[in-house]
């Protein structure tokens, strides 16, 4: 009886230890919990409260998270991504080559409507009136793809500026374009007549119109300011050509009541061709600009 006893008394002590927590023993099998080698009197390494109190053990670190935390301590290298401009550069490239494949549709109807008039070629004049669609469209995806660029690159300073002068320079070109539409449609009406002084100084406008807004395309490729300067003086020469039209086309229409239909039409194209200057010097501010951040009246 003595010896049940003492052992009873040994479970209880064991069940309440702080290690192993309160653990109820039925007292009809007694345990002999001195002889588990798992058991310790010694308090769990730390001492803190969740040890003392039989509390949850702390969980192991994973691998994974360990490189991680590595990573973003500067440890250990992160591989090099791609240049963060390189996709900005690349759309940017792509918008100006749109531009200047634009610039080129211009340039070529203004000088075809010029050889239409000098031809007599109505066919040749309305197929520049019909292929002024391709000018158009070709502004709809310059638009187009500088409102993408602007939206997913988010280009600030500099960049900036050149998308909004490349977006400005589009629509310039689109209103040149149909400037030399307004031309042939002129030529169209002027074909079948007899021209009046040999259109005075229609084809001469045209040819330097047409130089004109290739030297302008030129500078914004150099981003040449000094150039978009020169070729922008380079208009005076049309505004001087077309005053002397308007002047001597209505001398001959005073002197002669038949010449006020064609020269009605002559002064008319003669003023589409001076506005195609007046947009090219405009686009040749938009290069100073660019260049300089300075606005400047090259236009005076």
């Amino acid at each position: 009886m003595a010896d049940d006893l003492s052992i009873r008394d040994r479970t209880d002590g064991a069940t309440n230890h702080p290690a192993l927590g309160s653990v109820p023993t039925p007292e009809s099998e007694p345990v002999a919990v001195a002889d588990d080698p798992t058991a310790t009197d010694d308090p769990p390494a730390g001492g803190g409260p969740a040890a003392a109190g039989g509390g949850p053990a702390e969980q192991p670190v994973d691998e994974a998270t360990i490189r991680l935390l590595a990573e973003i301590e500067g440890d250990r290298p992160v591989p090099p991504g791609p240049a963060p401009r390189s996709t900005l550069d690349r759309e940017e490239q792509q918008i100006k080559d749109e531009v200047l494949r634009m610039g080129g549709l211009v340039e070529e109807a203004i000088r075809r409507a010029g050889r239409a008039l000098e031809a007599h070629d109505a066919e040749a004049a309305l197929a520049v009136i019909r292929d002024d669609a391709a000018v158009n469209e070709a502004q709809r995806t310059i638009t187009r793809l500088i409102v993408a660029t602007i939206a997913t690159q988010q280009p600030v300073a500099r960049d900036l500026r050149y998308l909004l002068t490349l977006d400005h320079v589009a629509y310039e070109l689109e209103r040149m374009g149909d400037h030399a539409a307004s031309v042939a449609k002129q030529v169209i009406k002027l074909a079948p007549e007899p021209p009046l002084q040999r259109y005075v100084h229609l084809p001469e406008m045209a040819e330097r119109a047409a130089n004109l807004v290739h030297g302008v395309l030129r500078a914004l490729v150099d981003q040449d300011a000094e150039r978009a300067r020169t070729v922008a003086t380079e208009d005076d020469e049309i505004d001087h050509l077309y005053h002397a039209t308007f002047d001597e086309v209505v001398e001959l229409m005073r002197r002669d009541p038949a010449n006020v239909e064609r020269g009605t039409r002559i002064i008319i194209a003669s003023h589409y061709l001076e506005r195609i200057g007046d947009r090219a010097t405009n686009i040749a501010e938009d290069i100073v600009y660019l260049v300089s951040v300075q606005v400047e009246d090259l236009n005076p």
